[in-house]
């Protein structure tokens, strides 16, 4: 959804998010949801939508991301949904004073790999406090030797592979948006990966 008036941009991997998030609509009120590096914050509206407490959050640093997550929530209805500054790798008071959460949201957020190992230390922060917590992620294959395999193993995070054919989003066009259309989008939920068998 390009917005000329507020400039919003949707990625493709926002619009698979959000189809996973729609599919599970059910088990969405009352979960308490964060979304990460969210921009637009389509997911995060959804999750709002179908009754979630949502909280977004995208980078101290970029105040006109943050404002895109506030123009989101105006538009759609959502005024009482909090917008907060979370830097990837940097523990700061707003990270150290989150309220449990259910589960994270990050759609393309995997898309420089000098980010990946400062996203997945949030992820670890987050999941250690919050042991029964899930990580949706949707990314875009962008390169044959991109790999979060090694930083999962260093941070006992595990991924599992959710197909998009198991949720309707393997079509061209989704939910009436064509941006998905011939691009690679890949889906996996990350968690704590326990030792003790659970």
């Amino acid at each position: 959804v390009l917005d000329s008036q507020y400039g919003m941009y949707v990625w493709p991997s926002a619009v698979v998010l959000a189809q996973y998030l729609w599919t599970h609509r059910r088990s969405l009120p009352g979960k308490r949801v964060l979304e990460i590096g969210a921009g637009v914050s389509l997911p995060g509206v959804v999750a709002a939508k179908c009754g979630a407490q949502v909280i977004l959050s995208d980078s101290e640093e970029l105040p006109r991301c943050l404002q895109s997550c506030r123009n989101s929530c105006l538009m759609n209805h959502l005024p009482h949904v909090p917008v907060l500054g979370l830097t990837w790798g940097r523990v700061s008071l707003e990270l150290l004073s989150l309220a449990p959460i259910d589960i994270i949201l990050g759609s393309d957020v995997f898309f420089d790999p000098k980010d990946f190992e400062d996203i997945l230390t949030m992820i670890y922060f987050l999941l250690e406090k919050n042991p029964h917590a899930q990580f949706w992620t949707t990314y875009q294959v962008r390169s044959a030797d991109w790999s979060i395999e090694a930083l999962l193993y260093k941070w006992k995070l595990k991924s599992t592979p959710v197909p998009l054919h198991s949720f309707g989003a393997d079509k061209e066009h989704l939910a009436g948006s064509s941006l998905p259309g011939r691009h690679t989008i890949e889906m996996m939920i990350i968690s704590l990966a326990q030792s003790d068998g659970t």
